[in-house]
């Protein structure tokens, strides 16, 4: 690391500290602490949201699967799933119903839903798998760091010789610790905002690095030199593919449906939006920012390829290969090739600011696992066993004293464990733990008065049971087990909906009331707006199908319409390609020129507008933010308390609720 880039990579992170330091001032209740006290606009959600995929783990994560598909995955099959994405974002499935609720965790909601029983299961089932699903990450990212700065791989302490990235790893997550614990989600949520803004201004920095050390004719050498079956530009070409295929993408898309708002590693953000309307937009523009952030992953693994196999850099690529050559383990080698050939093809400066993109990632993105898997293990694991209520100080020093507590097991796990897969295939199979029940818990609990407390056990444990033994399996069996993460978590869905539905219809002796739960109809707040429904009267057939309501201004309809326009180009595109090279295949030319418009130009440009776009939005509402707060009425009754399915808070007026002392006991 050259000077240029310690100061580079020191300068955002102090503002972040300082920023995050700050929004302390502003936790004065529980509320406050797990939800930002639910004042939060759709862009601060939008940005910080998009930095839990920012962090080194996540770029490793993806270097490995463009390394192995190119272009073919995630620039085609991939965008399959884009409109049926926005659909959903659009509908607010799941989401809305789910803020309607006021629950701060998913198992607050299926306690409202269910009873106290499934909740408390739900709640250690949830946490278990989030832990679990967490454990490789600080540990992924700090090995990452030890060779994207050079570091030696072991570092001597005391007489003790020990992998250099668990000091690191130790480092690292204790400056993450503090940021969870300093204001919760309210200092988490406001520095990944600014860590997002400042992210999407260096990446524009690193593209115009990368086009202009890297000509395309380069980049195709190495793309186009890859054995048939295998191809990096031909999605047609991709048949001896083993996990990163068309099947990946076809059943990632049916789990992302079933599994909507059930994973929990950012379960703050559910329940932080101003409303339900902002929390659907905040979806949406999401989609915007991410595909404009795709390209620099995708470039960045392209290019490092091309660094380390064009004969152009064979000079400069030696170093880098030294480095890769050293690695022992041939799994870790290989996860590590391309960021350790990125270290070495950035110039200073550039270089820096990569390195500070994913340290923020790395703070903003742990940060948000610690404070979700910590918050979840009080809310819905201690909170539902006390007779009485905690005081607010006394809740406030749990959930941060449980918030250490997932660090040390991080630390541990990543210290112990030994990484067998792909990430994002570990990722896939340790969510299934609990999506594969979850999915249809929430689904049902939401949309079906007929579901029941029966059904929702069976779901639960059906999905725990098949996806904790495919976890098992890659342990004991590893590449001899004939089902991978993925397929594991299908099948593990598939059953548990069919269980689901059939011991719901055995078991149900009267409608669940879910206007009570959603708080519509009678139970609707003065002045609140219930879900979107179909329209009537004068609205558009779009708009009908696309269930715009009263809530949808005219700059949210051109939003709406300029990302579904978008998203349906590129699905056309897709089909009409697809069609076209069924019966006349388009050449490996053809393909290098389609990517170099599609796949880097377009991308870049959506990225340099999103850079000012949501710069601008996201300082205009963390300003609203901090207004909102210093004007909020706390209630301490709102602290995720649940009593005969409705929630503490709601059981007195707001002004006694406001004025009520913590001494409700428990029945």
């Amino acid at each position: 690391m050259h000077p240029i880039d310690w100061i580079i990579l020191a300068i955002p992170l102090l503002i972040v500290l300082g920023v995050g330091l700050y929004t302390r001032l502003f936790v004065k209740s529980v509320a406050d602490f797990m939800s930002g006290g639910r004042v939060a606009g759709r862009y601060i959600l939008a940005v910080a949201g998009g930095e839990l995929q920012a962090g080194a783990v996540v770029f490793v994560a993806l270097f490995e699967l463009v390394s192995k598909s190119g272009f073919t995955l995630i620039e085609w099959w991939s965008k399959i799933s884009i409109p049926i994405t926005i659909l959903i974002t659009i509908s607010g499935f799941v989401s809305y119903r789910f803020r309607e609720t006021r629950a701060m965790t998913l198992a607050q909601f299926f306690e409202l839903r269910y009873n106290k029983s499934f909740r408390l299961v739900t709640g250690v089932m949830g946490f278990i798998a989030g832990i679990l699903n967490f454990g490789i990450i600080p540990a992924v990212g700090s090995r990452f760091f030890v060779y994207f700065l050079g570091l030696p791989p072991e570092i001597t302490v005391l007489g003790v010789t020990m992998p250099t990235y668990i000091p690191l790893m130790g480092l690292l997550l204790s400056i993450t610790v503090l940021i969870a614990n300093s204001g919760g989600i309210l200092t988490v949520m406001v520095t990944d905002c600014i860590e997002g803004i400042i992210s999407q201004l260096f990446y524009l920095a690193i593209l115009a690095c990368l086009i202009t050390v890297f000509s395309w004719g380069q980049i195709s050498h190495v793309l186009l030199a890859q054995p048939k079956g295998h191809s990096l530009i031909n999605p047609f070409d991709i048949g001896q593919a083993q996990d990163f295929n068309i099947w990946y993408v076809l059943i990632a898309i049916c789990l992302n449906i079933y599994g909507t708002q059930a994973w929990q590693n950012a379960s703050a953000y559910k329940s932080a939006p101003r409303t339900p309307h902002e929390g659907r937009m905040a979806g949406l523009l999401t989609n915007w920012r991410e595909s404009g952030k795709a390209v620099v992953v995708t470039l960045l693994a392209v290019c490092a390829l091309t660094f380390i196999s064009h004969p152009d850099f064979a000079a400069q690529s030696q170093v880098a290969h030294a480095a890769i050559d050293q690695i022992k383990d041939p799994h870790i080698q290989a996860q590590m090739s391309v960021p350790i050939a990125v270290s070495y093809m950035l110039p200073a400066g550039i270089k820096g600011m990569l390195a500070a993109i994913l340290l923020m990632g790395i703070f903003g993105g742990d940060a948000t696992h610690l404070h979700s898997w910590g918050g979840i293990f009080i809310q819905d694991v201690i909170v539902p066993l006390r007779k009485k209520p905690f005081t607010p100080r006394e809740h406030l020093r749990l959930l941060r004293a449980s918030i250490i507590g997932v660090a040390v097991f991080a630390f541990l796990f990543g210290c112990l464990f030994r990484q067998t897969e792909y990430i994002i295939m570990w990722w896939n199979v340790t969510a299934a733990f609990y999506v594969g029940g979850a999915g249809a818990a929430i689904i049902g609990g939401l949309y079906w008065k007929k579901g029941t407390s029966a059904g929702a056990w069976a779901a639960m444990i059906t999905g725990c049971s098949l996806a904790s033994g495919g976890i098992l399996a890659h342990q004991f069996y590893g590449d001899g087990f004939p089902l991978n993460g993925i397929q594991v978590s299908f099948i593990a869905a598939l059953c548990a909906i069919f269980l689901y539905i059939v011991v719901s219809l055995l078991t149900t002796k009267e409608d669940f009331d879910l206007e009570r739960m959603l708080h519509r109809g009678n139970h609707a707040d003065p002045g609140s707006t219930s879900e979107p429904v179909v329209g009537t009267g004068k609205k558009s057939f779009f708009g009908r199908i696309l269930r715009f309501d009263e809530d949808f201004t005219r700059s949210d309809k051109w939003l709406v319409w300029s990302v579904l326009g978008w998203t349906m180009s590129w699905s056309a595109m897709i089909i009409i390609g697809s069609i076209w090279n069924f019966i006349s295949p388009w050449s490996n030319a053809t393909w290098l020129q389609f990517w170099h418009v599609t796949g880097v130009g377009l991308p870049i440009v959506i990225s340099a507008v999103t850079a000012f776009w949501f710069a601008w939005g996201g300082l205009r509402d963390i300003r609203s933010l901090f207004v909102h707060l210093r004007q909020e009425k706390i209630n301490h009754l709102d602290d995720g308390t649940v009593l005969n399915h409705t929630n503490l808070s709601e059981l007195l007026s707001p002004e006694e609720a406001v004025a009520a002392p913590k001494k409700v006991t428990m029945s």
